[in-house]
């Protein structure tokens, strides 16, 4: 199993993308959270000059739902992965893509500086050890008064969330008290997703170390089932709970910056 200082390798995010993009598509997690995330973005993200920016942007299966829902948004995604991107511009052609590492101390790209009206921040900080200053320079990104959304993973840790570098798991108090050190004014934070994204989660942890040979490359048939059953039953997760294993946020850059 990789540490995480390996496991966040630019290199191996390539890797990552290549070999488990036929099972994100298919994941019920990410669907889930992808339906939260346009719900907290919500019909402000409707405006003809809205610019939503994906932080850690990964193969684009968020970007692409960004712009099925937003149509007239202009959209673009920072990440470190080459693989990311290629399967990007397969699907959005018309996204603005950009090569950055916001875990390293440097100034976000100029010209994406105070670009964005929106952000999202997806699945991100947990693999990152030192989040608080993700969430800084996040700020970077947005306009005066624009919108960050938040997710990362609550609840137990599996052996594939630490095969793939993540630090820490956290609580909604965790999220609210780092988006606010960052010097967001906070909107919401809470769980999301019980009882059905925690009993998916379950599934996963209990699967253990194999789950990577499940899911890497063409996804097994029993693979393929479970995730197609829990597919159907997703809609059926609550979304603001304190016992939900996904944790999500949203906060605003103050309009006064």
């Amino acid at each position: 199993m990789a540490d995480a200082a390996t496991a966040n390798d630019p290199g191996r995010w390539d890797d990552h993308w290549t070999r488990f993009a036929d099972a994100t598509k298919l994941n019920p997690g990410q669907i889930y959270r992808r339906n939260t995330i346009l719900g907290l973005l919500g019909a402000e993200a409707d405006a003809a000059d809205t610019h939503i920016l994906d932080i850690g942007s990964g193969a684009g299966d968020l970007l692409t739902a960004l712009g099925r829902r937003f149509p007239d948004a202009q959209l673009a995604g920072v990440d470190r992965s080459e693989s990311g991107f290629q399967a990007t511009r397969t699907t959005l052609p018309g996204a603005t893509l950009v090569h950055h590492d916001v875990e390293q101390a440097t100034a976000v790209p100029p010209d994406l500086a105070g670009w964005a009206s929106h952000a999202v921040c997806s699945e991100v900080l947990e693999h990152i050890a030192e989040p608080l200053d993700v969430l800084r320079r996040a700020r970077d990104f947005l306009a005066p008064g624009g919108c960050l959304v938040v997710t990362v993973p609550g609840g137990p840790m599996s052996a594939f969330d630490k095969a793939i570098g993540h630090r820490r798991h956290y609580t909604p108090a965790l999220l609210r008290d780092q988006m606010a050190a960052a010097g967001f004014e906070v909107e919401l934070v809470s769980g999301a997703g019980f009882p059905v994204f925690n009993l998916y989660k379950l599934a996963v942890i209990l699967r253990g170390r194999k789950l990577a040979d499940d899911i890497g490359g063409q996804p097994s048939g029993l693979a393929r089932l479970v995730m197609a059953v829990f597919r159907a039953l997703m809609p059926l997760a609550l979304r603001d709970t304190p016992w939900g294993w996904q944790v999500v946020g949203r906060a605003r850059r103050p309009a006064s910056d």
